[in-house]
């Protein structure tokens, strides 16, 4: 029987202190998935005989679901418990983990890592929802900054941790390691949190619910397959014909929805769009580089598992450094030219990094690296910080919601894009003239699969061809996402509102909770 903790009570009771640390280590372990399993899918690949499209649904199942769930898995837990759907999303979460590690098709491990999103869904807005029930207004700035900051220290220690566990045991511990944490985040929901729900909270639209998910579904699965089934066949057209007609119809609902579950007239407000644009961009890019590099690191590179871990670092580094810089920054000069300043270093980074060839080596990799991490730290956290501030009061929990599912979305659409693209130019430009059909298919399928015919019949030539092919892919991308941040830059510089001085110059208890926050220029409706 689970332990109900009166609400007066729970601000005093000892024991809060201990589901906190159940809600970060469940956090933390979110974190790493994020991040986990891009050093897993060179030896997927290679194990599971994936190919590039199918790493590319092993990465996207989970942030596609969990970006088109997010929101009504939270609307969820506001009507019906949070504690409750709290659990329910950490059980799934758990046995999504399970059902990954026993499963040997790439078609399983989609299926598993789709209920791992769904779980996930549930538990990252609720597991901020229930601190106010655990914690007092002294200290649950300090609950929440343990929380926020545990999930956003899984993403730097997810390739650490997945590299090590590669090294010793097969792909499949990257998902048994979250069994213990997702475990103890059961208990701890059941034993120490009280129960919390908003019965005046929205309803849940299953309809809107199903326009979304089926809408983004359907664009990730025009961009995946286009490489291989053609971008003009039927399958990849109609896709996309599909995906389109499925999101208009959720825009047109939600605009007519009395209480819609996506407030889409936050667009509408050029503070919100301008910042939201440049996150949605940052983790555009962020994710398909995380999808991209292990296996240039590993295949190219020749790094272990662990090593790739090691050499993501840098990019990680440059993250955290600036992130922590951009705070003084935009309380000095304003969000905008801090987050168009993000947006150029992120272009040079990425035009740096398309000079790479297969035999740079580490050293130049990794100073592109740390530079797209400084660009990614001063444009993504000023950019999200001020279209959080820019939301109205009585709007704030559908302005997040929104901001969130749109990030989510860059990235399902940053992996499926620019994996599709890479995969487009590496199987034109490897050379596979001389090898037989069968030979020919498996190298056109996968770098790690033509490394393995290229030492299964002696061709060093092959390997460097598509060694050679993969790093054009990779290079063109970098061009493009170079453009793309350029562009955003300039339109952020042009449009994005800046907050007057004399905001910025006002105490925070006069002004709001945070000076990056308070007090963003008039929109005008803009």
């Amino acid at each position: 029987m689970a332990t109900v903790i009166p609400r007066d009570s729970a601000h005093t009771d000892p024991r809060r202190w201990w589901a906190l640390g159940a809600l970060v280590a469940s956090m933390l372990t979110l974190g790493f998935d994020l991040t986990i399993l891009n050093v897993a899918l060179p030896t997927m690949a290679a194990q599971l005989g994936a190919d590039t499209g199918q790493l590319q649904w092993i990465v996207d199942s989970y942030i596609v679901v969990f970006a088109a769930l997010m929101l009504p898995a939270g609307l969820l837990g506001d009507r019906f418990g949070r504690r409750r759907m709290l659990v329910v999303g950490l059980c799934v979460f758990l046995v999504g983990s399970l059902a990954g590690a026993l499963t040997h098709t790439p078609e399983l491990v989609v299926a598993a890592r789709s209920a791992m999103g769904l779980g996930a869904a549930l538990v990252i807005p609720l597991g901020l929802s229930v601190l106010p029930s655990l914690f007092g207004e002294e200290e649950r700035g300090k609950a929440v900054a343990a929380v926020t900051a545990s999930m956003a220290a899984g993403m730097p220690l997810g390739p650490l941790v997945g590299g090590l566990l590669l090294d010793h045991y097969w792909w499949g511990s990257i998902f048994l390691i979250n069994l213990p944490m997702a475990a103890v985040g059961i208990a701890a929901c059941l034993f120490l949190l009280p129960e919390s729900r908003d019965p005046s909270t929205p309803r849940v639209d299953a309809l809107s619910t199903v326009l979304s998910a089926s809408g983004l579904g359907a664009m990730v699965f025009g961009i995946i397959e286009g490489p291989v089934r053609g971008w003009t066949s039927g399958w990849v057209l109609g896709s996309f014909t599909l995906s389109a007609l499925l999101l208009a119809a959720l825009v047109v609902r939600e605009r007519r929805a009395a209480r819609p579950m996506l407030d889409l007239a936050l667009l509408g407000r050029r503070v919100f769009l301008f910042n939201v644009l440049s996150a949605t961009l940052g983790t555009f890019v962020f994710a398909g580089l995380l999808f991209l590099l292990p296996t240039y690191l590993q295949e190219i590179g020749g790094s272990d598992a662990f090593g790739t871990g090691l050499r993501l670092l840098p990019m990680m580094a440059g993250l955290m450094v600036s992130a922590r810089a951009s705070t003084a920054l935009v309380r000095r000069f304003g969000p905008r030219p801090v987050v168009s300043v993000g947006l150029v270093v992120l272009c040079f980074a990425a035009l740096l990094g398309s000079r790479t060839e297969p035999d740079s080596g580490y050293v130049f990799t990794a100073t592109w690296l740390t530079i797209a991490g400084l660009g990614f730290g001063l444009a993504m956290v000023p950019a999200m910080d001020a279209a959080l501030g820019g939301i109205p009061a009585d709007a704030a929990g559908s302005g997040s919601a929104l901001l969130m599912t749109l990030r989510q979305v860059g990235g399902a659409v940053g992996i499926a894009l620019l994996g599709s693209l890479v995969a487009d130019v590496y199987s034109g430009r490897l050379d596979t003239a001389a090898l037989p059909a069968p030979a020919a298919e498996a190298a056109r399928e996968s770098l790690s699969g033509a490394h393995a015919v290229a030492d299964r019949l002696g061709l060093p030539a092959l390997a460097r061809s598509a060694d050679a092919a993969y790093v054009d892919g990779m290079s063109l991308v970098l061009v493009i996402c170079g453009i793309a941040a350029l562009a955003t830059a300039a339109l952020t510089a042009l449009f994005l509102p800046n907050p007057r001085p004399a905001a910025r110059d006002r105490p925070a208890s006069e002004a709001g909770s945070s000076p990056v926050m308070a007090c963003p220029e008039p929109d005008d409706g803009q």
